[in-house]
């Protein structure tokens, strides 16, 4: 197992992308510096998560689909030991690489910090915590967030072998999953306590995180029970996509 991981993180460091991705990450950030609540920006990282999921959607669909348009998966599984180390490398791979996402980010937002936009670090912000707490905490909990969009990513790309299908499913379920769990939960309010646990709700983790009276009145869950949530949609979406890569015909 340890030589194939080796190999896929061999050539997943060879995709340009992998390397032009930060740098369009930071761009992104950039544009946030002017932007006059400091303090909000500093803990949610200059607003790095849409970028992040933007990112790994990208990256993690052609992981599958790239590999299945080119037949390239059959030759990865023929000189693997099995099907689940081909997935879980893959997994690990994308995983690996988003911690690295938002450690760089984690690195920016301190350098403008230090420099063109200084804070407070010790000063009590959210949560009754200092402005450093908030951030760290932002930082992990958008971790579990778009670790969740990467398993529903793994779902999607081991269903559908086009990759821009992929992608485009992929961003509609994100950057739309607000309105679709709304109205999820508009469908019949004497079942609102079941729809406000539909996954939907659970990639508004991080900004809910980040602004907790706006976006609760949107999920009607609170922190830990999103939290919850997510780790337990995680493991079924990744769970699921293992089971249909495994059943997969080649």
């Amino acid at each position: 197992m340890k030589t194939s991981l080796y190999q896929e993180f061999y050539k997943f460091s060879h995709k340009k992308i992998t390397w032009v991705a930060p740098m369009l990450l930071l761009g992104y950030m950039a544009l946030w510096i002017a932007y006059p609540m400091t303090r909000l920006m500093t803990m949610m990282t200059y607003d790095s998560s849409d970028a992040i999921n933007l990112i790994v959607i990208i990256v993690g669909s052609t992981m599958f689909s790239m590999e299945f348009q080119n037949n390239t998966i059959l030759t990865l599984i023929y000189k693997s030991s099995s099907k689940p180390t081909v997935y879980f490398n893959k997994f690990i791979t994308i995983f690996v690489y988003d911690v690295l996402l938002h450690a760089l980010s984690l690195a920016f937002t301190i350098v403008i910090a230090l420099t063109i936009r200084p804070v407070a670090w010790m000063k009590v912000y959210r949560y009754n915590q200092p402005l450093i707490i908030n951030m760290l905490s932002t930082t992990g909990i958008d971790v579990l967030t778009s670790v969740l969009i990467i398993s529903l990513v793994f779902v999607i790309s081991t269903m559908i072998n086009s990759n821009a299908v992929v992608i485009t499913a992929s961003m509609a379920v994100v950057f739309f999953g607000e309105a679709i769990s709304t109205d999820f939960m508009n469908l019949d309010s004497s079942l609102a306590y079941l729809f406000k646990w539909n996954p939907f709700n659970m990639t508004l983790l991080t900004l809910q995180y980040s602004n907790y009276p706006l976006y609760h009145e949107t999920t009607l869950l609170t922190n830990l029970q999103i939290s919850l949530g997510a780790l337990a949609y995680m493991l079924t979406f990744l769970g699921v996509g293992y089971l249909i890569f495994r059943k997969k015909r080649f």
